[in-house]
């Protein structure tokens, strides 16, 4: 069995092939993986919010959708992986109170959502495939060997992405 490496909530890692990366109960929150296809260096953030911009003191940068995706590209490249080959899969950015969907506040899973496709877009990093939005949590594993990020949620059949 190969390792399977934890992330926390705002929290990123990276992981070498054959080992894969996992985080647990993405609600609102985005689980971003990037792998560069010819090295098979991988990593994911679980981001919890959109920008980081209205905070004075950023202590944890991979709480937001901004520093998050440079930070995890960054460890990347440390690691071997090419910025021009890096791509992406995305899952999370629910809507977990559905009761309110006009209010801001309550929409944090499509703005999550949002700022992680303008960042990538904005690094030049396909999003090759997407999990994202409804009402429902989602736990992944991504596995940078093979590309796969399989989706499990509760009462529903996992499926790879």
């Amino acid at each position: 069995m190969n390792e399977v490496i934890k992330v926390g909530m705002a929290d990123l890692k990276i992981c070498h092939s054959p080992a894969a990366i996992t985080t647990l109960g993405l609600g609102s929150c985005v689980g971003i993986c990037l792998r560069d296809p010819m090295t098979k260096v991988g990593g994911l953030a679980h981001i919890m919010l959109p920008d980081s911009s209205a905070f004075r003191t950023i202590e944890k940068v991979a709480k937001f959708a901004d520093t998050g995706i440079d930070e995890l590209v960054r460890l990347l490249e440390q690691n071997g992986a090419s910025g021009r080959r890096l791509e992406a899969k995305i899952a999370g950015g629910a809507m977990m109170f559905a009761y309110n969907s006009t209010s801001a506040t309550m929409r944090v899973g499509e703005k999550n959502v949002e700022a992680t496709l303008k960042k990538l877009k904005e690094l030049g990093i396909p999003v090759l495939a997407q999990d994202t939005g409804e009402t429902f949590g989602r736990t992944i594993i991504y596995y940078p060997e093979t590309g796969e990020l399989k989706v499990r949620t509760v009462g529903k059949s996992e499926k790879t992405i």
